[in-house]
């Protein structure tokens, strides 16, 4: 299997920040358009790819992970610590801009330019195609209002609440479905005189490049920006556990509602040392019921309720030592 994707790496070819920009666009025209999301304009001459995307204040790293996804298919981003979300960011926020107010609107006139004004079926697709842009136009509205707003908050350190990037649902699928249909009823039922057979034809052919386009940005979407949020959900979680972990080394039991007696600290050696109840009672020769008593006070005192908080209590007081715990 190592021996397979070897063999397919070296067909494959990734352009790096050394490569010049002008190949990649010979290359691979369909970048010209990756460009403008990326806010890189043209006119970079024989600027490497890395010289470019400084001129432009643009992540050469996070450009050439599209870049080489796009093209290549190379998607290894779920550990990536490298990829930029400010920048990711305005690579979606910009192409669905291009999208929605370029590209969207044209194909429409061109529809409707190629369509004659008395024929009935033709007026039908027009419809159709409205009832299409009004699907993808709100999809993209969500993510505008609920998404990004989310992902900005998780860039400034301060997260909203009830969001997490895997409550992000996409609707790609009925989408893609529509535009199929788009297709097959334009090829299959739009009669027209050969003026306007060659108008369609050239609708036809950017309808099919509209759909590459937006299945690209879906899968960009998924392989990269949803794995780069995740992880920065998760750093953020670090940090506020390590925060946590801080406040109470700070606090270090002098607070008066965090004072525990002598048994209480006993209780906590016990769960710390994974004994349950009986054990814990048997051990220090009381009740099982005086012990329950015991964890209700050391809840209410502490505000910590599981044995791992327990355990990390206990670690930053010195109850225990931190080699005699099993992590």
């Amino acid at each position: 299997m190592q021996k397979l994707e070897k063999t397919i790496m070296k067909q494959m070819k990734l352009y790096e920040a050394g490569d010049k920009m002008i190949t990649l666009i010979k290359d691979n025209y369909n970048l010209l358009q990756s460009l403008g999301s990326f806010g890189i304009n043209l006119g970079f001459g024989d600027k490497t790819v890395r010289e470019t995307c400084e001129m432009n204040r643009v992540d050469t790293y996070t450009f050439l992970a599209v870049v080489n996804f796009t093209i290549n298919g190379y998607s290894h981003f779920e550990e990536d610590q490298q990829l930029n979300v400010p920048t990711l960011m305005h690579y979606l926020e910009a192409s669905h801009q291009y999208f929605l107010d370029f590209q969207l609107p044209f194909i429409r006139r061109e529809l409707e330019e190629s369509i004659d004004g008395d024929d009935h079926v033709g007026r039908l697709i027009l419809k159709f195609y409205d009832e299409y842009a009004h699907e993808i136009r709100r999809h993209m509205k969500y993510e505008e209002k609920t998404l990004f707003p989310y992902v900005q908050s998780l860039i400034v350190g301060e997260p909203l609440g009830n969001y997490s990037i895997d409550t992000f649902s996409k609707h790609h699928e009925s989408a893609d479905k529509k535009l199929h249909e788009l297709k097959l009823m334009i090829i299959k039922y739009l009669p027209a005189n050969a003026h306007l057979n060659n108008k369609l034809t050239a609708t036809l052919y950017d309808i099919y490049n509209n759909e590459e386009w937006l299945r690209l940005h879906a899968q960009v979407e998924d392989s990269i920006f949803v794995p780069a949020i995740r992880r920065l959900e998760q750093e953020m979680k670090q940090n506020d556990l390590t925060k946590n972990i801080s406040s109470m080394v700070f606090k270090g039991g002098s607070d008066s509602s965090e004072s525990l007696s002598e048994r209480e600290r006993d209780v906590i050696i016990g769960v710390v040392q994974g004994m349950q109840n009986k054990e814990i009672a048997d051990h220090l020769c009381i009740s099982v019921n005086t012990v329950i008593t015991h964890r209700r006070n050391i809840a209410r005192k502490l505000q910590i309720h599981s044995p791992a908080g327990l355990t990390i209590y206990a670690i930053v007081n010195g109850l225990v030592d931190i080699s005699s715990v099993k992590l």
